[in-house]
C-alpha cells in the first residue's frame, strides 16, 4: 500500500490482550474491547497506553473526545481493563453489550470473577437502559452518550431489564449494523453479527464473545473484510462458518484480516483429549483457509510467539502460529510489530488500490501528516491515531532534542481543541 488510508483498524501493542481501534473518518471512531495495563504508563515497558492515545487524537464534540461505539466482546479482564478510566474522560455515543454480562452480573458467584472495569461496563450499560427508557417515554431519541445496543440472546432474557427495549437497541446473528451512534456509515462500515448464539448463553464467557465481520468501504468502492471473533473456540467458530455456508451468505465468513481468537490459542484447532493428546482439528483450519481474500493476514494480539508450548501456558500458543502460517501470507504480532523493544500498532487501511497493512513507511508518512502544517484533511483521523502512538512518532523524529513525537502530538491536539498553544492547521479534529 503506497498512500495513506482514509479508513482502517488499528491494532494497539498492549501485551496479550485485545485493543482495537476502527477509523471510519474524521468524525467517527469506534473501539472494540481495550487492555489498557498500568505498567504501559511508563516509558521502560513496550505496552502503548491506549486510553491516553485515544484522548490524544479522538475528534472532540461539545469539548470531549468523542468515542462513537465502544463494543466489549466480553466481560474478561484482557478486554475490558481501563474502561473505566476510558469513560471518564471520553464522550461515548453508544455501547455495544453482550447479554452474558446481565447474567453474570446477577449471579453472585459469576458477579465475584468481574475485573472492577467490567463492572463499570455493566453499570454504565445499566444506566444507558434506564435512559433509554426514559427517552422514549419522552417521545425522543436517547441523546449520544446515552445510547447502547445489545448484541445477542439470551434463553433468559426477560429476567434482564434490557429486554424492554424496542428492536432498535438490539441486535444479534444474521443481522447488519451500518449506524454508528445513530449516524448512518452504509457505504463505508458496516459489521455483520455472527455471535453470540442463543444455545451458548449460558456457556463459558469466551463462548459468549461477539463475532462479527467488519467490512471498510473506501470511496471508491474497494472493500477490506476483516473477521473478529473475540475469544471462541473450536466449536463455536465452525458454527459460525456452517451457518453461513448453509445460508448461502459465504460472503459474510470472508477475510483480509483475522484477529486471531482468543490471542492465538490452540484451542481453535486442537482438541485436547482426555489422555493429554492434542489433536488437530482441520476443519476450522480448511474454512479459514476456503474463504480467505488473496494476500489475506491474520493478526494475532499478543506478546511474543514462545519457541515452545508448555501444558497449561495461557495463550499465544505456537502450535496455533504453525498452524495459521500455514494458511496466510503472513502472521503478525502486536507486540513485535517493527521493533519487539518499541512495538507499533499494526495498522490495516483500505484505499483505491486495496485493503491490506499499512507498511512502516506510510506509518511514518501518516506520522508527518499529523505534525504537518500543510496536512490534507482527507484521512487524517487515521492519521492522527497512527501518529499518536509511541513508537512511531519516535521514528519520525529520531535523534531530535525537541519536543518528544508523542508530546507533540498532544500539543497540536491542544491546540486544535482551543488551548493554549497557538493553533496549527495539522487537518484533524476540525
Amino acid at each position: 500500500m503506497s498512500e495513506l488510508p482514509t479508513r482502517g483498524a488499528v491494532f494497539w501493542p498492549v501485551g496479550t490482550g485485545d485493543s482495537t481501534t476502527i477509523v471510519i473518518d474524521d468524525d467517527t471512531v469506534m473501539q472494540i474491547d481495550l487492555h489498557d495495563m498500568a505498567k504501559a504508563d511508563s516509558d521502560e515497558t513496550p505496552e502503548v497506553p491506549v486510553v491516553d492515545e485515544l484522548v490524544a487524537s479522538l475528534p472532540v464534540r461539545n469539548g470531549s473526545p468523542y468515542l462513537a461505539v465502544f463494543a466489549l466482546t466480553h466481560a474478561d479482564k484482557d478486554h475490558s481493563l481501563g474502561f473505566a478510566d476510558l469513560l471518564s474522560q471520553v464522550t461515548i455515543g453508544e455501547l455495544w453489550a453482550t447479554p452474558r454480562l446481565w447474567r453474570e452480573y446477577t449471579e453472585e458467584e459469576a458477579e465475584d470473577d468481574l475485573c472492577e472495569d467490567a463492572r463499570a461496563f455493566q453499570v454504565e450499560a445499566e444506566r444507558r437502559v434506564k435512559a433509554t427508557e426514559k427517552a422514549i417515554a419522552e417521545g425522543v431519541d436517547p441523546a449520544s452518550g446515552d445510547r447502547l445496543i445489545v448484541i445477542g440472546y439470551d434463553t433468559e432474557h426477560s429476567k434482564h431489564a434490557y429486554d424492554e427495549l424496542p428492536d432498535r437497541y438490539k441486535s444479534g446473528p444474521g443481522k447488519v449494523i451500518s449506524a454508528l451512534d445513530f449516524e448512518d456509515t452504509e457505504g463505508r462500515f458496516e459489521a455483520f453479527i455472527h455471535a453470540p448464539f442463543a444455545a451458548d448463553a449460558a456457556a463459558a464467557r469466551n463462548e459468549t464473545s461477539l463475532a462479527m465481520q467488519v467490512i471498510l468501504q473506501d470511496d471508491s468502492g474497494v472493500t477490506g473484510k476483516m473477521l473478529l471473533f473475540g475469544d471462541l473456540a473450536h466449536d463455536t467458530i465452525m458454527k459460525v462458518f456452517s451457518f453461513s455456508e448453509a445460508h448461502g451468505r459465504d460472503e459474510r465468513v470472508e477475510w483480509d484480516l483475522l484477529l486471531a481468537p482468543h490471542h492465538c490459542s490452540k484451542r481453535v484447532m486442537y482438541l485436547r483429549t482426555l489422555d493429554g493428546d492434542e489433536v488437530e482439528q482441520r476443519d476450522v483450519l480448511d474454512a479459514l483457509e476456503r474463504h480467505q481474500l488473496p494476500g489475506a493476514v491474520i493478526v494475532t494480539s499478543s506478546s511474543g510467539i514462545p519457541d515452545n508450548d508448555e501444558d497449561g501456558k495461557n495463550p499465544p500458543h505456537k502450535m496455533a502460529f504453525d498452524r495459521y502460517s500455514e494458511i496466510a501470507d503472513e502472521v503478525l504480532v502486536t507486540m513485535e510489530w517493527l521493533s519487539v523493544s518499541e512495538p507499533s500498532p499494526i495498522v490495516f487501511g483500505v484505499t483505491a488500490e486495496g485493503a491490506g497493512i499499512v507498511r512502516d513507511d506510510v506509518v511514518e508518512l501518516a506520522a508527518a501528516e499529523a505534525f504537518s502544517h500543510a496536512a490534507q484533511p482527507a484521512g487524517s483521523r487515521l492519521a492522527a491515531v497512527i501518529a499518536s502512538a509511541t513508537a512511531v512518532a519516535k521514528a519520525v523524529h529520531r535523534g531530535s532534542t525537541s519536543t518528544s513525537g508523542p508530546d507533540r502530538v498532544r500539543g497540536i491536539t491542544a491546540a486544535d481543541r482551543g488551548g493554549k498553544i497557538a493553533p496549527q492547521t495539522v487537518g484533524f479534529g476540525q
